[in-house]
């Protein structure tokens, strides 16, 4: 029997087109400026998320880390949702590459109150580090693939401008935010300076992110990625797989947003589960278990249903292209016969 993969969306593999778009790509030297598969991707998405220019880098990562770097000097502070990307999974690289302090702040489902961040805004005196940056996550992984709402962003920008700080979009999951609005992806990041969009997750393409933005802060990000390791060479062969997720695969995250909630509302039913359908608006689906959540992945694991845990007692279930209905009735076939 097959595996169910529902550890995360970045487990899909390329398709077809993707590898005949690979073997097809006019290639170039990125790094020497002449790579036009790159330039067609980075124009593109700069287009769709309503910005001047665009960077293609290796991963989701890398493009936060750069644009933080990019807005920033060393010994300021930046201000993030507590349980961000940023905070979580990318090994302090705040701290390493930019060299500015983190106020974090709590949120309601990963959505920052505009008051709790004009409040922790600070102004560079003898003492304190002055706040030069916001960062969002739309969508929020940790809090189960959860929105924020265009006019809260809108808030956020009248902050920002208010302070003179700059706005930056972990937007990783931003055009499964824009399906889910029902909406283009320019609507969802028209009111932030910068937005990093993975296109190795429900996008499916097997490696990249695309940092948009002004083209002056593009061209100072570029030096940035470089200095990270990023400035690749004939990247044409990753970036024509990018084109194919931004002009075939976009439409089709709402198959895994409907899959993502039939997960929350099977699964809610079960004894010892617990799960919030009403916050399960895109393709993460959040389980509370009420044995330890790595007891029960290795339960899942034992029948082929892969899962990941991210709190002591609670587990992570990502739907994506590679998982079909018939993968999600298996996983709750499972779910259903160890909860009994």
């Amino acid at each position: 029997m097959s595996i169910v993969d529902l550890r995360s969306d970045t487990v899909t593999r390329p398709t077809p087109d993707m590898y005949e778009a690979m073997m097809n790509a006019p290639l170039g030297d990125d790094v020497l400026g002449d790579e036009p598969t790159v330039s067609e991707l980075e124009s593109l998405a700069a287009k769709m998320t309503v910005k001047e220019a665009a960077l293609f880098v290796p991963s989701g990562t890398m493009g936060n880390q750069v644009a933080i770097a990019t807005h920033t000097q060393p010994g300021q502070a930046i201000i993030v949702e507590q349980e961000a990307h940023v905070i979580y999974y990318e090994v302090g690289a705040p701290a390493v590459f930019a060299n500015v302090l983190t106020w974090t702040l709590p949120s309601d489902k990963g959505v920052m109150d505009p008051a709790d961040i004009e409040k922790r805004i600070t102004s560079a005196n003898l003492h304190t580090p002055g706040t030069s940056l916001i960062c969002i996550e739309d969508t929020h992984n940790r809090a189960g693939g959860t929105i924020i709402p265009l006019d809260t962003i809108a808030e956020y920008r009248r902050i920002a401008d208010k302070h003179g700080l700059k706005l930056h979009m972990d937007g990783a999951r931003a055009f499964n935010a824009a399906v889910a609005l029902g909406v283009p992806i320019g609507d969802v990041t028209r009111n932030v300076d910068t937005v990093s969009i993975c296109l190795s997750k429900g996008l499916r393409s097997p490696v990249g992110s695309i940092l948009c933005g002004p083209k002056e802060f593009i061209d100072r990000a570029r030096i940035w990625r470089k200095r990270m390791g990023g400035g690749l060479r004939q990247s044409g062969v990753l970036a024509a797989c990018g084109l194919v997720s931004l002009t075939k695969y976009v439409d089709r995250l709402a198959d895994d947003h409907a899959n993502a909630q039939r997960l929350a509302v099977e699964i809610g039913k079960l004894p010892g589960l617990h799960t919030d359908p009403a916050n399960t608006p895109t393709n993460i689906c959040l389980v509370g278990t009420d044995r330890p959540a790595v007891e029960w992945q290795a339960m899942l694991h034992g029948r082929d249903v892969w899962c990941f845990p991210v709190a002591e007692n609670r587990i992570r279930l990502v739907t994506h292209a590679d998982v079909d209905s018939t993968g999600v009735d298996r996983a709750i076939e499972v779910f259903t016969e160890l909860a009994g």
